[in-house]
């Protein structure tokens, strides 16, 4: 996959995987992995990117004697996922064009 594409899809995909409820890195990362590859390189900065879009949230909370960050999905990560929702509609349509060939 080209990866400029993909740099953008990862970003969603962690929104996506946060509408389900707060998590941390390592069970997003796992979550993420079930559809796409990616490395928890990646992903703690797509998460730092996220808090700074305002897209995300994050708190400690102590868990086994140490303390773990927890992320949870704002209204603005939200909004983007409805955006890029209404994008995947357009890509699909590209797609069938891609894919049929051009013919209508």
């Amino acid at each position: 996959m080209d990866t400029q594409l993909k740099k953008g899809l990862l970003d969603v995909c962690v929104l996506a995987v946060l509408r389900g409820g707060e998590s941390y890195g390592y069970k997003i990362l796992q979550d993420v992995e079930a559809y796409i590859a990616m490395s928890e390189s990646t992903l703690y900065p797509i998460l730092k990117r996220l808090e700074a879009a305002g897209a995300v949230t994050v708190h400690s909370r102590e868990f086994n004697g140490r303390l773990r960050k927890y992320y949870a999905l704002t209204e603005r990560g939200r909004q983007r996922l409805e955006e890029f929702s209404e994008d995947a509609r357009e890509f699909q349509r590209i797609y069938t064009l891609i894919a049929d060939g051009g013919k209508p």
